[in-house]
């Protein structure tokens, strides 16, 4: 019995992992240890692109009531995306460029370009600035990745899935101090029936603050 004792208590123990908490690898890296330029080319299967957003809108379609809180639930997803993506592209971009927009112009074009082609692979097809609102700028994608994939029934004809990127535009907006609403608008044409254009609002302070700048 005393031999089977002290065999028992010479044998290593060992650890039991903790349940709660965060587990780490038996490395002890993390996902926020990798280098954020590692995946810079990187790109995701569309499949699970698919698959993915297919079920957000799922999920988010069960927890409304409309059309228009859909659209808006939509929006919310995709906003705090771009308060992020905004970080890591400007940490991405060459040390000499890697400038926040303090401009209205710079900031379009760099959602246009810069923002576009990291998530779609392409620069958005149009950049326009509305003749009647000064505070108004428009993007047009004529077929939206986001509405690719998605059936959407006869009775929410209205609704277009492309609100999620909208949010990510107001959410680059809002990082950036320019404060926006933006939306999502269906404008099919015969030759691109998906064609969406999204529309950004500034609020008055930006203008302001633009019309100064200008004076400097």
């Amino acid at each position: 019995m005393q031999s089977s004792k002290s065999a028992a208590s010479s044998a290593p123990q060992v650890q039991r992992a903790s349940t709660g908490g965060l587990r780490y690898p038996t490395n002890k890296k993390t996902i926020y240890d990798r280098n954020l330029n590692r995946s810079r080319t990187a790109e995701l299967n569309r499949a699970s692109f698919a698959f993915l957003f297919g079920e957000m809108i799922t999920y988010a379609q069960r927890r409304v009531t409309g059309i228009q809180d859909l659209e808006k639930r939509l929006n919310n997803q995709g906003h705090p995306i771009g308060l992020r993506l905004l970080d890591l592209l400007l940490y991405r971009e060459p040390p000499r460029s890697a400038q926040r927009p303090t401009r209205i112009l710079p900031l379009v074009q760099f959602i246009h370009t810069t923002l576009w082609r990291h998530l779609f692979s392409r620069t958005a097809d149009a950049l326009e600035r509305s003749k009647d609102n000064e505070d108004e700028y428009m993007i047009s994608d004529n077929d939206p990745l986001v509405n690719q994939y998605i059936s959407v029934p006869k009775d929410m004809s209205q609704l277009n899935c492309a609100a999620f990127v909208a949010g990510i535009i107001e959410g680059v907006c809002d990082g950036t101090g320019f404060p926006a609403r933006v939306t999502a608008h269906g404008v099919g044409t015969e030759m691109w029936p998906g064609k969406t254009v999204f529309l950004i609002k500034f609020q008055p302070e930006v203008l302001e603050r633009e019309a100064f700048l200008q004076k400097t």
